[in-house]
């Protein structure tokens, strides 16, 4: 018996129906991936099972005692005050107090923190402690790795193939789709299909229908077009066949009526300015830092024309801060590096997109944000008017003198593409571009970055899309101080690989932490040559990944053990030195675990490949 079922669901909010009948239904263990372009209705149905929204016509039927949670994907605005009094606002409940510091602890979440005070990704952190706390019976996820970096992304996966039964989820990100959804459920046109697949066979699957469903409709339209053509000669109701291919020709009037077409696909495309020099930026011995811990230091690299770079590491790292250093060395009014030189190329014309979308203005219209107070914008020897141009980018009409600040998370990112590509650029430089938008729109973005023939810098944590895109990887990877290096700061210092490939080839060839003995020179570049290597594993290996498992439970056994520890009010009255080792070793073994799963994913992954051979 199903935990939750939809039966003839409808949704309208003016216009065509986002939900039109729609049956759904979960089952216990179920991990459903719901896919669904923009603004097809997916946060609205997340919504429905969660019991938030009423639908207006149809049954939801849920078990007796079902405990449902949602995760949103916009933080809500109202929120504030402690992060405990959010994930657990019934102060009054001990075990579910006890239940949500061990939640919080999990998260490495500070429970006296001031919610308000949080960075975006640290809020979805605070949010999603909310959602799985109680041990919900269906946890529902809205983008949940919107925002998060890669370790937190697989903290989250093996969270919850660990401890969440059954979830449902809508994401962007294909890497975390493909390893956790065991059915696919599709939101298009106001119906929901369930492939009953994972990604990749839905993927073929819906190519194969959508193949079926043009030629139906092709044959429909061609017999419409006849029997309109033999309606027009003025043929009289007469005799029983005459009326019946009448009535034969009003019912297909009525089912042509009823046809919703696909929504369209985005034809966005980059403009592109004169070339550049073929040495587009160069960094010396650079350092950077706000107060006595530096972000950066002795950090060198060399940017050719034609590189597509993407720049990763933990969220508070310094990814953007590198990017505005790179970018606004030399310019009036921007940050500097408080040693060394950047030096940049001849002719770069930049293109930049920020993480947050300042760069939109939500009370002027979607036209005022691309082109102010003008009709036209100029693309490539083309005079567009600026209807038809949001209209590549999927904006009806209608909507073009709308103000900017009525768009969704994934309209929001379109607008600024757009806004983007109106400009010719030999450098573009997008940070966490893929957030919200859907997959077909990422796929036509990808498309356009590897036909862009400048320059790319870009900053993300989405896997698949590193993967497709970028030729070199910059990472920001972290390592204990030695005595002799003083120059990293009290503890702990950053230091800046670079990897040929994505990240699928950084995981494979990721480098150790340098030692106290390598040149502070060669420190902050080190790019290794050449594909990974396919070869058997090692003896050394073959016990590594036999002891891998073992390893693994004793760091969620002592996690586990600490988590309790720290949940108990009693264990803040030991010593200061005792809480303080206590929480620093549930801090380092988030990181160390993470490392342990992505160990094993690459061990067993050359030992499968090994076998096919």
């Amino acid at each position: 018996m199903p935990l939750l079922s939809l039966n003839r669901v409808s949704l309208r909010f003016g216009g065509l129906p986002l939900l039109d009948e729609v049956e759904l239904h979960l089952n216990r263990g179920d991990r459903v991936c719901l896919l669904g372009a923009n603004g097809a209705g997916k946060s609205s149905l997340l919504r429905i099972l969660a019991g938030e929204t009423p639908p207006d016509a149809g049954t939801i039927a849920r078990t007796p005692g079902l405990h449902v949670t949602r995760l949103p994907q916009q933080v809500p605005t109202h929120l504030s005050g402690r992060v405990l009094d959010i994930v657990c606002p019934d102060a009054d409940d001990d075990q579910r107090l006890l239940e949500a510091r061990q939640a919080l602890s999990r998260l490495n979440l500070n429970p006296e923190a001031d919610f308000e005070t949080l960075s975006g990704g640290t809020r979805r952190r605070v949010l999603l402690a909310q959602a799985i706390l109680g041990e919900p019976d269906i946890v529902l996820l809205d983008e949940p790795t919107n925002h998060l970096d890669f370790d937190s992304i697989l903290w989250l996966e093996n969270f919850l193939l660990r401890r969440c039964r059954t979830f449902l989820f809508v994401t962007h990100d294909r890497a975390f789709l493909r390893r956790l959804a065991t059915r696919v459920v599709e939101l298009d046109r106001g119906k929901l299909s369930d492939w009953n697949c994972d990604y990749d066979n839905f993927l073929r699957r819906k190519e194969e229908a959508l193949a079926t469903e043009a030629v139906l409709w092709e044959q429909m339209d061609k017999k419409l077009g006849k029997e309109e053509a033999w309606r027009r000669q003025g043929v009289k109701a007469r005799g029983v066949r005459n009326q019946g291919r009448l009535r034969a020709l009003e019912a297909l009037r009525a089912e042509r009526a009823q046809r919703r077409e696909r929504g369209g696909t985005a034809r966005m495309s980059v403009q592109e300015a004169g070339r550049t020099g073929n040495l587009v930026l160069k960094a010396n011995d650079v350092s950077f830092g706000y107060g006595p811990h530096p972000l950066l230091q002795r950090f060198a690299t060399r940017i050719s024309r034609g590189d597509k770079i993407g720049i990763l590491g933990p969220n508070g790292c310094g990814k953007t801060t590198l990017l505005r250093l790179l970018l606004e060395a030399g310019t009036s009014g921007g940050i500097r590096p408080q040693t060394g030189t950047i030096v940049h190329g001849t002719n770069l014309q930049i293109a930049y997109s920020d993480q947050l979308r300042a760069q939109l203005d939500d009370k002027a219209t979607l036209a005022d944000n691309i082109a102010p107070g003008r009709e036209y914008v100029q693309i490539g020897d083309n005079r567009r008017h600026i209807i038809g141009y949001l209209q590549d980018f999927l904006f009806p009409a209608d909507r073009a003198r709308q103000p900017a600040g009525s768009l969704s998370g994934g309209e929001r990112n379109r607008l600024l593409l757009a806004r983007l590509f109106a400009e010719p650029s030999n450098v573009l430089v997008l940070d966490e571009p893929t957030n919200d938008l859907d997959l077909d729109t990422l796929d036509l973005l990808e498309e356009q970055l590897a036909a862009y023939s400048g320059t790319v810098l870009l900053v993300s944590h989405d896997r698949a899309f590193l993967n497709d895109v970028v030729t070199s990887v910059m990472v920001f990877e972290k390592y204990e101080r030695d005595q002799s290096e003083p120059w990293l700061g009290p503890d702990e210092g950053w230091y800046i690989n670079e990897y040929v490939g994505g990240y699928d080839d950084w995981m494979a060839r990721r480098q150790q932490p340098p030692t106290a003995a390598t040149p502070a020179a060669t420190r902050s570049v080190a790019p290794p040559s050449g594909a990974p290597p396919q070869r058997r594993l090692t003896m050394k290996e073959k016990g590594e990944l036999e002891t891998l498992p073992g390893h693994i439970e004793t760091l969620e056994a002592e996690q586990t053990r600490l988590h309790a520890l720290l949940a108990d009010p009693a264990f803040f009255k030991k010593p200061s030195a005792e809480i303080t080792q206590a929480t620093d070793r549930l801090a380092a073994l988030g990181p160390e675990l993470a490392t342990a799963y992505q160990r094993w994913d690459i061990l067993e992954a050359l030992a499968k490949a090994a076998a096919k051979r």
